[in-house]
């Protein structure tokens, strides 16, 4: 059984169903719950994975039983960066960085809790810019995930593609040499 309690768009519940994998896809957004529900009603027959979407919060999943989860593979937000939401209570999208940084806590120790002992949680997590500072928030999640008990097995740059980036940030990095934030940070944990 794989869980996703930042469902999102339905990415990791499409994969799990093709790769025959029973999941439980978790979001707080109803929007989100709406998309995972039309990205995993294909028909394909090999796909036999069991998919199971709920509307929930990723810092109490109290309708999963302690260690029932074989691998936890998930995205949260990154703090305020994109918005996910308009105001939805609990969207940890809405948060400021150590606001965020604050909650993520309460949800590693629910991942600790729902997860067999042995399995691994996979985090993707990236990093941000203020007031043209880097703010690595990635390692202090990484920092959080291994205070809730986890140890790191691994750390995978994933370098993404596709980012949106104005015309201004790409001059301004020319211009004042800094590197745009291309890459992500894919943490494996074992409980």
């Amino acid at each position: 059984m794989v869980l996703d309690q930042f469902a999102g768009g339905g990415t990791t519940l499409v994969e799990a169903k093709l790769l025959n994998r029973d999941i439980i896809g978790i979001d707080i957004n109803d929007g989100a719950l709406e998309r995972c529900r039309e990205k995993v009603s294909f028909d394909y027959e090999p796909a036999k994975g069991k998919v199971y979407i709920k509307k929930g919060d990723a810092r109490n999943l109290d309708s999963i039983p302690d260690e029932s989860i074989d691998l936890i593979c998930t995205h949260p937000p990154y703090a305020d960066i994109i918005k996910y939401s308009d105001g939805i209570d609990g969207d940890l999208s809405q948060l400021k960085v150590k606001d965020f940084l604050e909650q993520m806590k309460p949800v590693a120790a629910e991942c600790y809790r729902v997860l067999k002992k042995g399995k691994f949680c996979a985090i993707l997590m990236g990093d941000t810019r203020q007031k043209g500072c880097m703010i690595p928030m990635s390692f202090d999640v990484m920092k959080i995930f291994q205070d809730a008990g986890f140890t790191l097995k691994e750390t995978i740059i994933k370098e993404q593609h596709n980012c949106k980036a104005t015309g201004y940030w790409k001059t301004n990095s020319v211009k004042y040499n800094f590197l745009l934030i291309a890459h992500e940070y894919l943490f494996v944990f074992r409980k």
